[in-house]
């Protein structure tokens, strides 16, 4: 019962962890455009995502396009989408396992063992998921953050981190922690409830082994 609050915690930090994969696959705002120079009136905003652009003018309209190519995508984009496709469908069935590995859950198995295990394979895929959207927000990152310093790149063409990329990054951390307390909640479940050596039998006493023997008595006889 004392580790009960750590299965709660787990899900629902796992179920926001979902959210915010879900939320960093559709925005657009993975790369935003930089100004650099010293124009103080900025006209247009561009925001390009994985799966669409966004062009933002005089903060009023708002234009966006999907890609039209699939094979016409550099292949970090294509990269990038894979990943998170995948990390999207990580979230979702650690949230189902999770969910089906609850006390009050029946329709999966009335063992705690059974459940415990079934929480800490959630736990291990939302830590999976974390991982598979740490690498393509890591390293869009890393892309950007390089050609912003590179003079051969012209300014316009220059870009900044957009919203996408930290909300990721919260992500990763709210994945980490949800999937650590689920795993915890299944060591500490497994120390309470199962010894790591089964109990010796009991051993009945001597007595008892006994009981049933014939006692012989000895019985006396009198002369007159």
């Amino acid at each position: 019962m004392a580790c009960y609050p750590l299965q709660i915690a787990g899900l629902v930090l796992g179920f926001f962890g979902m959210v915010g994969t879900i939320a960093t696959t559709l925005l657009p705002q993975w790369r935003v455009s930089a100004f650099i120079g010293s124009n103080i009136i900025i006209f247009e905003r561009i925001w390009e995502g994985l799966w669409m652009n966004c062009i933002q003018q005089a903060r009023v309209t708002l234009q966006c396009k999907f890609y039209d190519s699939l094979l016409a995508l550099p292949p970090v984009l294509e990269a990038a989408r894979a990943l998170m496709c995948v990390a999207v469908a990580l979230s979702f069935s650690a949230l189902l396992i999770g969910i089906s590995g609850m006390k009050q859950v029946q329709c999966t198995s009335t063992d705690e063992r059974v459940k415990a295990y079934l929480l800490g394979a959630s736990g291990v895929l939302f830590i999976l998921t974390g991982i598979f959207v740490l690498i393509p927000v890591s390293w869009t990152a890393h892309i950007i953050i390089r050609d912003f310093y590179n003079p051969a790149i012209h300014a316009g063409q220059k870009r900044e981190l957009g919203a996408a990329l930290f909300l990721g990054w919260l992500t990763v951390a709210v994945l980490f922690i949800g999937g650590g307390l689920l795993c915890g909640f299944c060591y500490c479940n497994r120390k309470q409830r199962w010894p790591r050596y089964p109990a010796p039998a009991r051993q009945e006493p001597c007595a008892d082994k006994q009981r049933n023997v014939p006692v012989l008595r000895k019985t006396s006889t009198s002369y007159v």
